[in-house]
C-alpha cells in the first residue's frame, strides 16, 4: 500500500541556502531589492510540490526570540554572524510567498525549526505517515527511522538525495540513535556548541561505536586506552553531556497543530502572480502560461500557523478612541483643533495602490496617542459620508498651511492621493517609514513590522478588514465604522511611532540627516512625481515597429545559422541547436536541458556568428517589451504623462530608485537604446527639456574623503582625472597616453572605490592577473592616502558594524567579520564604496531640495522632472 507522504521544509536553511547560491551573481532587481533568497527558495519549494506531489507539507522557521538552549546555555549561536541584510530584507516577502503557495508556515516563540519537525515527524510516523526532513543540517540525521528520510539539496539545483538509515550509518557510522552522541562529544562551532574541545569524528565515532552513549562513555573512562582522550572527557565532562542535550531535537513542542491541518492544497495563482510581478521573476511569470497546472484556480486564503505574535497586544485590548465622521458639523468641530495643533498624522484610504488614478474613501487624523478621527468621504455624499468636495474644502486650510507639521507613514502617497483630488499638502515634517530607514536600512519599514518591532502591538491586516480570495469586498462596500477602526488605528499607531523613532532619531545622531535632507526631499519627489514626464506615444508606436522588424530580421538570420526554424524563445530548443547540432562548447547538461542565460552566450561569444545574433535578438526584445511598449501602456490617461515613484527606503547606500516605470535604468549604451530618451519631451510651447549632472563627483568625493594630495591637485586644475591616473600609474607623460592606457586607469579609478582586487580588475581588463596585481601597486604607491582611505574605512566598519557618509548616513554590514572569505570579501567592498556612494547620493538630494525650493521663491514655471543618481 502506497503510504501518504509529509515533506517539512526547514525555512531557515533553505533560505541561507538559496541567498548564497547567488552570492557572487546575486538578483537585483529594477526597485534595488536582492530578491535571489526568495527566488532559490521558491524554485525548490515548486520542485517539490510538482515533482514530489506530496500529500502533506509545510515550512518550519525559527524566530528571534530565545529558545530553552539559550535558558540551558547562554553562549549557545553567541558566535553565529548576524543575518547578512539583504538577506534578512527578503524574509518577510518570502514568508508572504510561502502563504500564496498555501503551504502552512509554522514558528513558535522558544522553539527552532529543527524542534518543530522533529515534532511533527514523529507524529507522523505514528500515523503511518513517511516524512521527508527537506534540510542540509546533519542534525536532523537523528530523526531517521524506517518512515522518516532526510531530503537534502546538494550543491546544483538539480542534485538532490534521500538520505535514510544506512546513509546515517555510512556518514557517522552510527545508528540515527547514537548521532546526538557523535555529535556531542565533537560540539558544533556553527552554534557554538562546545563538545570536548580536542575531539573530532575521528576519535568520536569510534568511542559511541564501541560503548554506546556519552552517558556510558564517560562511565567506561577506565576502559579507554588512550590517555589523552581519556583525559579530555574527565577535563570536558560537563561540556559532553551540555552539548548532547544542545544538540537533540525536542519531539515534544506544544503545537497547536496536526498533521491533518499540513494537508497540501493548490496555490493561489493570483497571489503568486501578483508577487512575482512585484519581484520581477519573469521566469516564473512565463510558467503561468507555459504550465498553468503548477499553479491551479484561485483558492480561498492560505493557513497561516503562528504563535510568534502572541506576545503581541492588539487593537483588542488597547484602551483607544476612534471617532467616525460623517456629519458636516462634527468636521468643522476637527478642524478647529488642527488649526490650535503644531503636528497631526494624517492618512488616506483610497481604491488604489497608485495615488494619482485612486479614489478617495476617507482620511483619518491623529492629534494626540490613542485617539483619532476617520472622515467618511463620498463624491456623491451619502448618510453615511461627507461630500467629497465640502470635506476637503474645509481641511485645505490646515492641510496648506505650512506653519503646521504633517507626519504619515510613507506620506508621499497621501500627499500625491490628495493632490489628485485637488488638495495641497505642505510640510510633510516627518515620514515614520524614512525614519526607520535611516536607523536601520536593512529593516522592514512597514507599519505592521514598525508596530510589531517598536511598541509590540499587531496591526489590523488589510485582509481581515475586506477578506480575502472569493469572499474580498472593495473598500468602498465595507462598513465606514470597520474602516474607522482600521484606518483610525494607522493614524493613531503612526503618532505613537514618531514619537519613538524621532527620539531614536536624535540618540543615533541622525535627526539632522533626517530633518535637513530626506524629509524635506518628500515635497520635492510628490512634485515631480505628480508632475510627471510628457511622453511622444506616436513616436514609440513607431519605434515598436521599427524593433518588431529588427527581431524579425534577427530571427531570421538564427535560422539560417541553425539551419532550419524553432521557437528562439525555448531554452530547451535553443540549447539542442547550439549544443548538439552547432556542437558549440558547454558545460554539464542539467535534467531540464542546456543554459542558455546570458552569461553562457557572454562565454561563447567569437565560436560561432550564431550567438552575436542571439545576443542582439535579446537585446531587441527588451528593449521593446520593457521600454518602447511597456511605457506606452503606462502614460496616464488624463495627464498624457508618466509618472515614477521615487523610493527612499529600497537602496541601502541613499540612492533613491525608480519604478513603475523604471526611469532610471533607461538603456545608453547602444544607439537603439539611446533612441528611446527621444520619446521624452518638453511638456508644452516653449519649453525645454535641461539635463544637469555631477561630473566625475564619486572620483572627486574620494579625493576629499582621502584627503589624497595628487588627486584633489588633479581636480582642482580641471585635468582629466583618467588621463592623470594613467600617467601617474605608467609612468608616462599625458602626451604620451595612449586610449588603451586611458582605458585602464577609468577601470582602475572606478574599481578602487568598489574595493576591486587583482581577479576583478584582471577579469574586466582582459589582461593577466600579475599585471593588474601590478597596476593596482603602482596606484597605490602614487595615491598613497587612497589605500590610507580604504584600510581606516575598513577597520571602522568592523569595529562599528557599519560605514557612514559625510553627513552621518549608516549602513551596515553584518558580514564585515565573517569567517566565510567570499562574503567578508563582499561586505568589504561595499564597506569601502558606501561612504563615497552614499554622500553622492545625499549631495544630489541636497541639491534637489535647493533647486526645488529656488524655483518656488523664484516663482519660475520651470519643473523638476527626473533624477538618476547624479544628474
Amino acid at each position: 500500500v502506497k503510504r501518504e507522504r509529509l515533506f517539512l521544509l526547514d525555512g531557515m536553511a533553505l533560505a541561507y541556502r538559496a541567498y548564497f547560491s547567488f552570492i557572487s551573481h546575486p538578483l537585483i532587481n529594477s526597485k534595488g531589492e536582492n530578491t535571489s533568497a526568495i527566488y532559490g527558495f521558491v524554485n525548490a519549494l515548486m520542485k517539490i510540490l510538482n515533482d514530489e506531489k506530496p500529500e502533506h507539507i509545510a515550512v518550519a522557521f525559527d524566530t528571534r526570540h530565545p529558545t530553552f538552549r539559550h535558558v540551558m546555555y547562554e553562549r549557545y549561536k553567541a558566535t553565529r554572524q548576524k543575518m547578512p541584510e539583504d538577506l534578512s530584507s527578503q524574509m518577510d516577502r518570502m514568508k508572504q510567498v510561502i502563504l500564496a503557495f498555501n503551504v502552512p508556515l509554522i514558528e513558535l516563540k522558544g522553539y527552532e525549526a529543527d524542534d518543530i519537525m522533529g515534532t511533527l515527524a514523529r507524529q507522523a510516523e505514528k500515523e503511518g505517515i513517511e516524512t521527508y526532513l527537506v534540510t542540509g543540517d546533519k542534525d536532523f540525521m537523528q530523526l531517521i527511522s524506517p518512515l522518516i528520510r532526510m531530503y537534502r539539496p546538494g550543491k546544483r539545483g538539480d542534485e538532490w538525495e534521500t538520505l535514510d538509515e544506512s546513509a546515517v550509518k555510512e556518514k557517522f557510522g552510527v545508528t540515527p540513535e547514537h548521532v546526538i552522541d557523535v555529535l556531542g562529544l565533537t560540539g558544533d562551532a556553527s552554534d557554538n556548541v562546545p563538545g570536548v574541545a580536542g575531539i573530532g569524528e575521528k576519535t568520536a565515532i569510534p568511542l559511541v561505536q564501541e560503548y554506546g552513549t556519552i552517558e556510558t562513555i564517560l562511565a567506561s573512562l577506565d576502559k579507554i586506552p588512550q590517555k589523552g582522550v581519556r583525559q579530555k572527557l574527565i577535563d570536558h565532562r560537563e561540556d559532553a553531556l551540555l552539548s548532547k542535550k544542545l544538540v537533540t531535537i525536542d519531539i515534544n513542542v506544544p503545537l497547536s497543530v496536526d498533521i491533518s491541518g499540513l494537508r497540501a492544497s493548490a496555490p493561489d495563482a493570483k497571489k503568486l502572480l501578483q508577487h512575482f510581478t512585484e519581484l520581477e521573476f519573469k521566469s516564473l511569470i512565463r510558467k503561468f502560461s507555459e504550465t498553468p497546472e503548477m499553479f491551479g484556480e484561485l483558492t480561498d486564503e492560505p493557513v497561516e500557523i503562528t504563535a510568534s505574535d502572541a506576545h503581541l497586544t492588539d487593537i483588542t485590548s488597547d484602551p483607544h478612541e476612534y471617532h467616525l465622521v460623517t456629519a458636516e458639523k462634527d468636521l468643522k468641530k476637527l478642524v478647529e483643533q488642527l488649526k490650535k495643533a503644531d503636528l497631526f498624522v494624517f492618512d488616506t484610504e483610497t481604491t488604489s495602490t497608485n495615488p494619482l488614478q485612486c479614489e478617495l474613501i476617507g482620511i483619518s487624523i491623529a492629534i494626540k496617542p490613542k485617539e483619532a478621527w476617520y472622515i467618511s468621504v463620498d463624491s456623491n455624499g451619502s448618510d453615511h459620508a461627507i461630500e467629497m468636495k465640502t470635506a476637503l474644502k474645509l481641511l485645505e486650510p490646515v492641510f496648506a498651511n505650512p506653519k503646521i507639521k504633517k507626519v504619515g507613514q510613507n506620506i508621499k502617497y497621501d500627499m500625491l492621493a490628495l493632490a489628485s483630488h485637488g488638495m495641497e499638502t505642505k510640510n510633510a515634517a516627518f515620514d515614520t517609514m524614512i525614519a526607520s530607514y535611516l536607523l536601520r536600512p536593512d529593516g522592514s519599514h512597514g507599519v505592521d513590522a514598525l508596530a510589531a518591532e517598536h511598541l509590540q502591538y499587531k496591526m489590523i491586516s488589510y485582509d481581515e478588514l475586506t477578506g480575502s480570495g472569493k469572499n474580498k469586498k472593495p473598500l468602498r462596500e465595507i462598513e465606514p465604522a470597520k474602516v474607522s477602526e482600521y484606518s483610525g488605528q494607522d493614524a493613531d499607531i503612526t503618532l505613537r511611532l514618531y514619537e519613538l523613532l524621532n527620539t531614536k532619531l536624535s540618540e543615533a545622531g541622525l535627526a539632522k540627516l533626517g530633518n535637513d535632507l530626506e524629509f524635506p526631499l518628500v515635497d520635492v519627489l510628490a512634485d515631480m512625481e505628480f508632475t510627471g514626464v510628457k511622453i511622444d506615444a506616436k513616436f514609440l508606436q513607431e519605434f515598436s515597429k521599427e524593433l518588431e522588424k529588427e527581431i524579425e530580421h534577427r530571427r531570421k538570420e538564427i535560422f539560417r545559422c541553425s539551419g532550419g526554424e524553432f521557437n528562439v524563445n525555448s531554452t530547451q530548443q535553443l540549447g539542442k541547436i547550439l549544443f548538439e547540432t552547432l556542437k558549440l562548447p558547454t558545460g554539464k547538461k542539467t535534467k531540464t536541458g542546456y543554459s542558455t542565460d546570458i552569461m553562457v552566450l557572454e562565454s561563447l561569444r567569437g565560436t560561432h556568428e550564431i550567438i552575436d545574433l542571439l545576443l542582439d535578438y535579446r537585446m531587441l526584445q527588451k528593449l521593446k517589451s520593457t521600454y518602447v511598449d511597456a511605457l506606452q501602456t503606462l502614460i496616464n490617461p488624463k495627464t498624457g504623462r508618466v509618472h515614477t515613484s521615487y523610493n527612499q527606503t529600497v537602496a541601502l547606500t541613499g540612492r533613491l530608485s525608480s519604478s513603475d516605470p523604471n526611469l532610471q535604468n533607461i538603456p545608453i549604451k547602444t544607439e537603439l537604446g539611446r533612441s528611446i530618451r527621444k520619446a521624452f519631451i518638453p511638456g508644452g510651447p516653449g519649453m525645454k527639456i535641461l539635463a544637469a549632472d555631477y561630473s566625475q563627483i564619486e572620483l572627486r568625493i574620494m579625493a576629499h574623503v582621502s584627503g589624497d594630495e595628487s588627486l584633489r591637485e588633479a581636480f582642482v586644475n580641471g585635468e582629466d582625472i583618467h588621463s592623470t591616473t594613467a600617467a601617474k600609474v605608467f609612468g608616462v607623460s599625458t602626451e604620451d597616453i595612449t586610449r588603451e592606457m586611458r582605458r585602464k586607469a577609468k577601470e582602475v579609478n572606478f574599481g578602487i572605490m568598489y574595493g576591486i582586487g587583482p581577479f576583478g580588475l584582471s577579469t574586466r581588463l582582459h589582461i593577466p592577473q600579475a599585471e593588474s596585481k601590478e597596476i593596482i601597486r603602482k596606484y597605490f604607491e602614487r595615491f598613497p592616502k587612497v589605500r590610507q582611505y580604504i584600510d581606516d574605512t575598513l577597520s571602522s566598519a568592523r569595529k562599528n558594524g557599519y560605514a557612514v557618509t559625510m553627513l552621518g548616513r549608516r549602513r551596515f554590514f553584518p558580514d564585515i567579520n565573517s569567517r566565510n572569505a567570499n562574503v567578508r570579501a563582499n561586505a568589504e567592498r561595499q564597506a569601502i564604496n558606501m561612504p563615497i556612494q552614499g554622500t553622492a547620493a545625499d549631495m544630489i538630494k541636497l541639491a534637489m531640495i535647493d533647486i526645488h525650493r529656488a524655483i518656488a521663491q523664484k516663482k519660475l514655471s520651470a519643473k523638476m522632472l527626473l533624477q538618476v543618481h547624479d544628474e
